[in-house]
C-alpha cells in the first residue's frame, strides 16, 4: 500500500462529517471517491493532507503516520493535491505558479541565493527546464509566460496540475479535476490522469461527480454517503448497487 486511511472520524462540534471510514490506495492505482453533496469527500482530503486534524483513527502514507505533520510537510513526504476551487497565484505566470512547485527542492543554501552563487544560478535552470517539460507534457507551454488566471478554465486546471505534479509526489489528490469542463477536455483530462500514472511512478486519489469519468479512469472506488462508507469496489459495480444507486446515481442510472 502507499496510502492507508484507518478508521478515521472527523467532527465539527456536534456533526460527524466522516464516520469511521477506512481504505487502502495501492502502488500506482487510481482510487475515486464519490457521494452526494456533503458527503465527507473534501473533509477526508483535507484530513489527509494536513490542513484538519482527524477526531479518530490515522491516516499512514507508506506505513509511517502523517498525525501531527503540516501541510507543507506532508508535501515533502510526497503527497500533493488539486482544489475543487482552483487555487492559482493571481498575479504570477504560469511558469512561475509551477516554479512555486519546485521550492523545497531547490538545492542551494539561502545565502547562496543571496549572493547569487554559481550553484544558485544552476538549480534556477535546471529548475525552469524541469518545469518547462511539466507544461509540454500537459501541452500548455505555449501559455509558459502568461498570466495563469488569465487563461481559459481548463488550461488553468492543469497548471494546478503542473504545479503539484512539480513537487515530485507519490501520490496526488485530484479535488473535481473535471467540473467545469465540456466533454472534450473531459475526456482529454481523464487520457491525461491515466498515462500520467504510469510517466510519473503515481498513484492518484481523486474526487469527481462525473460518474462517466470515474467509470473511465478509476480501478476502485469508495461511495461515501453523510460520511459513512456504504461500498468499495470496481465503478462498474458501484453503479449497480442498490444503496449507491439510492443515495447517489439515481439520476445517472437514468440518463
Amino acid at each position: 500500500m502507499i496510502l492507508k486511511v484507518n478508521n478515521i472520524t472527523k467532527k465539527f462540534g456536534g456533526v460527524t462529517a466522516i464516520k469511521e471510514t477506512s481504505f487502502v490506495v495501492e502502488p500506482e492505482q487510481i482510487y475515486g471517491i464519490i457521494g452526494p453533496n456533503g458527503a465527507g469527500k473534501t473533509t477526508m482530503f483535507n484530513i489527509i493532507t494536513g490542513n484538519y486534524e482527524a477526531s479518530e483513527g490515522e491516516v499512514l502514507f507508506r506505513n509511517q503516520s502523517l498525525s501531527g505533520l503540516k501541510p507543507h510537510e506532508i508535501v515533502r513526504k510526497g503527497i500533493a493535491r488539486t482544489f475543487q476551487n482552483i487555487r492559482l497565484f493571481k498575479s504570477m505566470s504560469v511558469m512561475e505558479n509551477v516554479l512555486i512547485g519546485f521550492d523545497f527542492q531547490a538545492h542551494y543554501s539561502f545565502a547562496e541565493s543571496i549572493l547569487r552563487l554559481p550553484r544558485f544560478f544552476g538549480e534556477e535552470k535546471r529548475i525552469k527546464k524541469r518545469s518547462m517539460e511539466i507544461l509540454e507534457y500537459l501541452g500548455i507551454e505555449k501559455f509558459a509566460k502568461q498570466k495563469a488566471t488569465d487563461l481559459s478554465y481548463g488550461v488553468q486546471r492543469k497548471v494546478e496540475i503542473a504545479r503539484a505534479l512539480a513537487t515530485n509526489p507519490e501520490l496526488l489528490l485530484l479535488d473535481e479535476p473535471a467540473a467545469g469542463m465540456n466533454p472534450a477536455e473531459t475526456n482529454e483530462l481523464a487520457n491525461l490522469i491515466y498515462q500520467a500514472r504510469s510517466d510519473f511512478n503515481l498513484s492518484v486519489l481523486l474526487i469527481e461527480h462525473d460518474m462517466k469519468f470515474v467509470n473511465k479512469l478509476c480501478d476502485k472506488v469508495l461511495v461515501l454517503d453523510y460520511g459513512k462508507s456504504i461500498f468499495e469496489g470496481k465503478p462498474s459495480d458501484a453503479i449497480k448497487d442498490k444503496e449507491v444507486v439510492s443515495a447517489y446515481l439515481g439520476d445517472f442510472i437514468n440518463d
